[in-house]
C-alpha cells in the first residue's frame, strides 16, 4: 500500500501553485548622507508572466514606503535571485528598514527581512 501512496503524493505537490515570494537576504550599504544601494534576495516559484514576484519594497517601521523595486519578468530558472536598489536616501533617525516581497497572484506577504542601517 505504501508503494501506491508514494506516486500519488508526489504528482500531487508537484502540481501546487507558487506560494507567496520570501525576502531570503538584504543587505544595505549607506554612505554618511545616508544615500543607500540595497542588494536583496527573493525566492519564488515563478510560474511564468502570470504568476511571479514582481517586486520588493523598503518600509520604515511604520510601514512608510521608502523605496520599490519593480522587477519586470518572471525568474523561473534562477530561483533565488538578487537585485539592487541604489540612489535612496534614508531619512536621519531610521536605524532599520523592513523589507518585503511581492508577487502577482498572492500580492504582499511571505519572509520579510529587517535590516539594520549603518
Amino acid at each position: 500500500m505504501k508503494r501506491l501512496l508514494a506516486p500519488i503524493a508526489l504528482v500531487f505537490t508537484a502540481s501546487l501553485p507558487a506560494g507567496e515570494a520570501d525576502v531570503v537576504s538584504a543587505e544595505a550599504h549607506c554612505d554618511s548622507d545616508r544615500n543607500c544601494r540595497f542588494d536583496v534576495t527573493v525566492r519564488h516559484a515563478d510560474e511564468g508572466w502570470s504568476h511571479y514576484a514582481d517586486r520588493w519594497d523598503i518600509l520604515g517601521p511604520d510601514g512608510q514606503l521608502l523605496g520599490r523595486r519593480t522587477l519586470l519578468h518572471p525568474h523561473v530558472s534562477e530561483q533565488p535571485f538578487t537585485r539592487s536598489l541604489g540612489g535612496l536616501r534614508i531619512p536621519a533617525g531610521l536605524e532599520s528598514v523592513r523589507i518585503r516581497a511581492h508577487d502577482k497572484v498572492h500580492g504582499d506577504g511571505g519572509h520579510e527581512v529587517v535590516v539594520d542601517l549603518h
